[in-house]
């Protein structure tokens, strides 16, 4: 198993959110298996699942009538049943010394239900496919770009890949969408998927993609608002230094792994070649993974954002750091890349009184005209700082 970046409270309840396969529960049995005083309680188990639904009080009353309270709590798959929040919430208050470990693939039911997150007295972690230095040596660019980086795909050979993948993609329209009812019409749905994996990491125009679909824009924003609630991935707002301007600009949406979006758009028998506009597209979105599983992992409170001028020049990432200069970053592919090709990102970090960075697999690190060029794994050290493996002490 990999030693995981995510730095868990040990002295504190939280919650663990995570898209499905992410790793959550391997994580959290490796640990409190080994521990005696803790109780594991998985509502995917569905005589667990029917008792607590029908009297969600039972859990409480069978902690109170332990004679050895256990010190952690760990509730697998919670959102199936946002009520046991509130004897979650009870528990705590009737047992300052309990701590609770709260697991879910999403929040969004919880959200639904009213369920207000146990007002702080839980904190939020977040666990995603394994980044570059969760693996180690065992990261295989060509691989991750081709297969993504959730934790099983690394135990499976391409063809066991490939049917992890689709299954995946299957059950996360019955699990969470079907089963859940987000969503009045599923065809719809069904046909946005597809759409939304073929225009990741894109300004997104929601007119024309409603037109494809067939429903109204409010419903295939909706639609997005459902993929980043269930974790399925993330938008990158357009950058402007008005708050209520960047509102109104389009966005870009990334998929949280390049695995699931190319099951989503149904390309897995596709296999990326380097120096072809599609490679640079899927490195283009794994560095961008990269920054947001670094930037939560390692609480930096970083921001992220693309920057489209007037003249449609674009930056790839414009990263608003608290107490630092503006950070505006292209990616390349490129095995080289030369400065006579940043002249105009150049001139707009420099409007901009920003720092500017190129992230590509040029291995030579260096400084020309005010532009710093570092190889993309050496760039997001500099970026986020030392950046080491932890476990779960």
């Amino acid at each position: 198993m990999f030693n995981r970046l995510v730095n868990l409270p040990k002295d504190n309840s939280f919650f663990l959110f995570g898209a499905r396969s992410t790793g959550k529960t391997s994580l959290i049995r490796k640990h409190f298996s080994e521990r005696p005083d803790s109780l594991l309680v998985d509502l995917l188990n569905e005589d667990l699942f029917e008792k607590y639904s029908l009297q969600p009080q039972l859990l409480k009353s069978e902690i109170d009538l332990m004679k050895e309270k256990p010190a952690w709590v760990v509730l697998d798959e919670v959102q199936r049943i946002p009520k046991l929040l509130n004897i979650v919430h009870q528990l705590i208050e009737s047992h300052p010394s309990m701590h609770f470990v709260l697991l879910g693939s999403s929040s969004r039911r919880l959200k639904q239900k009213g369920v207000n997150l146990l007002a702080g007295r839980a904190w939020i972690r977040n666990l995603y496919p394994l980044t570059h230095i969760e693996l180690g040596s065992s990261f295989n660019l060509n691989e991750a770009l081709n297969w993504g980086t959730l934790p099983k795909i690394l135990a499976l050979d391409n063809s066991g890949r490939a049917d992890f993948l689709k299954a995946y993609a299957q059950t996360y329209i019955k699990a969470e969408i079907q089963e859940e009812q987000w969503v009045r019409k599923l065809e719809p749905f069904r046909k946005f998927l597809p759409i939304a994996a073929q225009l990741n990491g894109k300004i997104l125009n929601y007119s024309r993609f409603a037109r494809e679909v067939g429903v109204e824009v409010p419903t295939i924003q909706s639609y997005y608002e459902i993929l980043e609630d269930t974790l399925l991935g993330f938008h990158l707002p357009a950058y402007h230094k008005s708050i209520r301007k960047q509102q109104r600009a389009a966005p870009k949406f990334y998929f949280f792994d390049l695995g699931v979006k190319k099951a989503l758009q149904k390309i897995l028998t596709v296999s990326l070649q380097s120096g072809t506009a599609e490679w640079g597209y899927a490195f283009e979105h794994l560095v961008i993974c990269e920054m947001i599983r670094l930037n939560s992992y390692y609480g930096k409170d970083f921001e992220f954002s693309y920057l489209m001028t007037k003249d449609n020049l674009e930056v790839d990432v414009v990263v608003s750091r608290p107490g630092q200069r503006l950070l505006f970053i292209q990616i390349k592919s490129a095995p080289r890349v030369f400065v006579t090709d940043f002249r105009s990102f150049i001139d707009i970090a420099n409007d901009a009184k920003a720092e500017a960075l190129v992230l590509s697999n040029d291995p030579s690190a260096r400084i020309e005209d005010g532009l710093k060029f570092l190889p993309w794994q050496e760039g997001l050290r500099e970026i986020f700082g030392h950046m080491a493996s932890q476990t779960l002490a």
